[in-house]
């Protein structure tokens, strides 16, 4: 599926002069409703994009940091997850798009502009945790019908298991031992 560049994201690299180039985005929640990604609530994300241009390549560094409202994998809560992270890549010039490896982009000649907004999507969605915990659960301030289900449906721990009982084995496999050390 071949999106529309989002204009905002899309940097024309021909005017600019040799040597670095500072970008600043702010990313919200209708940055990712464009790519129809629905697991963030709300979204503020500050995105510095930095640009070295050079002779014959571009290479970018874009650093993120911000907070994404998430709903927690195991209450459903939603919660703030803080988020940061940072993605490198250079863009060379060749003599057809090419964009398999995902740190080395090539893009035809005579090209004087570039869209950055999949990198950007991609860089912020893997860098947020594979298992979203709302902080409540860790720090057993979270009240939650959920939670509290749970607690009713685990199975209760046994505290005072002395370090004999932990150790102590079945009779019947004591008695098999004995059979391969009785050669």
């Amino acid at each position: 599926m071949i999106m529309k560049a989002l204009k905002e994201f899309t940097i024309p690299f021909v005017g600019l002069k040799l040597g670095e180039h500072q970008f600043n985005y702010q990313i919200s929640k209708s940055f990712f409703e464009y790519f129809e990604y629905e697991d963030f609530n709300e979204v503020n994300i500050n995105l510095d994009v930095l640009l070295n241009k050079k002779n014959t390549m571009l290479e970018f560094t874009l650093s993120f940091k911000g907070i994404v409202n998430v709903n927690c994998d195991t209450t459903t809560e939603p919660y703030d997850q803080e988020i940061e992270g940072s993605f490198y890549f250079v863009v060379k010039f060749g003599e057809d798009f090419n964009d398999d490896n995902e740190e080395l982009i090539i893009i035809p000649h005579g090209s004087y502009e570039i869209s950055i907004q999949q990198y950007i999507y991609e860089s912020i969605v893997l860098a947020m945790p594979t298992r979203r915990v709302h902080p409540g659960i860790k720090d057993g301030t979270l009240k939650s019908v959920v939670l509290k289900k749970l607690e009713e449906l685990s199975i209760p721990q046994e505290e005072n298991i002395s370090i004999e009982e932990e150790n102590k084995t079945d009779p019947r496999w004591d008695e098999l031992k004995k059979l391969l050390t009785d050669k």
